[in-house]
């Protein structure tokens, strides 16, 4: 029985991949991770529990330390690990000269140095058997974005990262996918852009089915690039 983990669920694009991946048959096991119980409480209830076993593990990722030792306690629990979704995300936009070094390592912290140790602590045990890892980049990583300096550069960190891991971690099996979001309807979109009307983009469905068909068994060979996902809205 396989085990997929995923941060992020507690709104958004983690919440409607967790959604989608409770109907799928791949994984059994479903550990959802991050600091908002009480909204991955909801995410679980909306999804199909039928055959399935979901654990929902409370950390807060400005403080990635304390990653090591939930990942063994999920692999302890379930005896594998076969998927990993870093999802979660954070930020704070400010121009050059009001980012401060609180501002851009809070912004690490969550985007890039959480992953990381999630990415690593999980090879520890997915090397064993193969398996994959997907990480949501986003657009902002590609091009500049100014006034978004401690988020944009994060992004673009996970897309290089993705690309390294993706022939570092191949003698293992492990597939390394990267995906980068344009305009989409969340939380965090509504921090980057508060004047936006949010039903004129697109929504967190919309990427959690590319997510979804990604890690799926019958997806072999994405692997290695950065998947950019835009949703073309009709203009009236």
């Amino acid at each position: 029985m396989k085990t997929c983990v995923i941060t992020g669920t507690g709104s958004g694009i983690g919440r409607e991949v967790a959604i989608l991946l409770s109907h799928a048959k791949e994984y059994e096991h479903i550990a959802m991770l991050g600091r908002n119980v009480e909204a991955m409480k909801v995410t679980e209830n909306l999804m199909d529990e039928t055959g399935k076993d979901i654990s929902v593990w409370d950390i807060d990722f400005q403080y990635p330390e304390k990653i090591p030792a939930i990942i063994e306690a999920i692999y302890e629990k379930y005896g594998s690990i076969d998927c990993l979704l870093n999802i979660a995300g954070y930020t704070d936009p400010q121009s050059l000269l009001q980012t401060t070094l609180d501002n851009m390592e809070m912004t690490y912290k969550v985007n890039v140095f959480s992953p990381f140790l999630l990415i690593r602590e999980s090879v520890k045990y997915m090397k064993k058997s193969g398996g994959k890892i997907l990480n949501v980049a986003s657009t902002a990583g590609m091009t500049p974005r100014p006034g978004w300096l401690s988020y944009s550069s994060s992004k673009a960190s996970i897309i290089s990262m993705s690309q390294t891991l993706t022939d570092e971690l191949s003698e293992y099996g492990i597939k390394v996918y990267c995906v980068s979001p344009g305009r989409c309807a969340t939380k965090l979109r509504k921090r980057l852009a508060p004047n936006e009307d949010p039903t004129t983009i697109m929504q967190p469905r919309d990427v959690a089915e590319v997510i979804c068909n990604l890690i799926s068994n019958e997806e072999s060979c994405l692997d290695g690039q950065n998947i950019v996902i835009r949703k073309q809205i009709k203009k009236h």
